[in-house]
């Protein structure tokens, strides 16, 4: 069965890619590799390179016809969200809807959209679900929401199933900085190559931090189940950005130095999802703590710096 992962060459892309072709699965990237590396692929995964807004991106799906299309492609830095706010339109947007249609020609079964908690903007819910109010602070999650919308409108007008997937903040190993949400990456950068740890904000903010591998067994599960729905991938729980470094100085007491700057236009203070639904309709819960998905991390830091 084929199967098509548009941004598999990127973290969590890759990841799912590895996992996919693991299970038997003829996998299919689509990745422009601005920031994928097609280094993290397995040998067996096929690697296209195009931008995920364009003709030949559409091609290959029309021609591959794949059972499946996990939409992971994406502008994902917030900061140049707002510098050039035509970059996420062009590839979160138009991206989407040139996959949608090419999706609709090629009779895909259905698409898994990698959606963002950051759609929520600083909501006043400690705890947020999937019917809590959406106001997007940053052109980002303007962008992710909008092809949230051409989503459901493409099931009611051609009837092609999707599940749209709302991830909390991803992380574990092979992530880089830049990206959203991307603290623990940081935090291993400022380890393993010794540059400057900012954190932009007094370290209060919080986040709901969950582990790559717990990200990957959802949006498997997703592709089977949770038709035309939308679902958190989450832990339910709020971690500080000063209790992620508390956690780095117990593992490295004498590397951790702090530049504590004024907070990104666009950032949110809080975030933490319900993930309640998700464990239902998927049957699925997260598996690692915090405390665990840190460790595994920092185990790759290790191995980074003694490159």
């Amino acid at each position: 069965m084929k199967m098509v992962v548009t941004g598999g060459a990127g973290f969590m892309g890759s990841h799912l890619v590895n996992r996919l072709v693991s299970q038997g699965y003829e996998v299919h990237v689509i990745d422009n590799l601005t920031t994928g590396d097609p280094g993290r692929l397995h040998s067996e995964a096929v690697l296209h390179v195009t931008d995920v807004g364009s003709e030949q991106a559409a091609t290959y799906v029309k021609l591959l016809k794949p059972d499946t299309v996990f939409h992971l492609a994406a502008q994902s830095d917030v900061e140049q969200s707002i510098q050039t706010p035509t970059s996420d339109a062009y590839a979160n947007i138009a991206g989407t809807l040139n996959m949608l249609e090419a999706c609709r020609t090629a009779k895909v079964r259905k698409i898994i959209f990698a959606s963002t908690s950051q759609v929520y903007g600083n909501s006043e819910q400690n705890v947020l679900t999937e019917n809590d109010s959406v106001c997007p602070t940053s052109f980002f999650a303007l962008s992710k929401l909008v092809a949230e919308q051409y989503i459901r409108l493409h099931q009611q007008f051609y009837g092609l199933e999707y599940t749209i997937l709302r991830y909390a903040n991803v992380y574990g190993p092979g992530q880089t900085t830049g990206s959203e949400g991307s603290i623990i990456a940081a935090i291993g950068k400022h380890v393993s190559c010794g540059v400057p740890l900012n954190i932009y904000g007094d370290g209060t903010q919080t986040r709901d931090f969950i582990y790559i591998n717990d990200v990957v067994e959802a949006t498997l599960a997703a592709s089977k189940l949770a038709h035309s729905d939308t679902l958190h991938v989450s832990t339910g729980q709020m971690v500080s950005v000063n209790q992620l470094i508390d956690m780095a100085r117990v593992q490295y007491p004498d590397a951790i130095h702090i530049n504590y700057l004024p907070p990104k236009p666009g950032d949110v203070l809080r975030i933490c999802l319900d993930n309640s639904k998700a464990r239902s309709l998927l049957n699925w819960k997260p598996e690692y703590t915090i405390e665990q998905g840190f460790l595994e991390t920092s185990r790759h830091w290790a191995i980074l710096s003694s490159t």
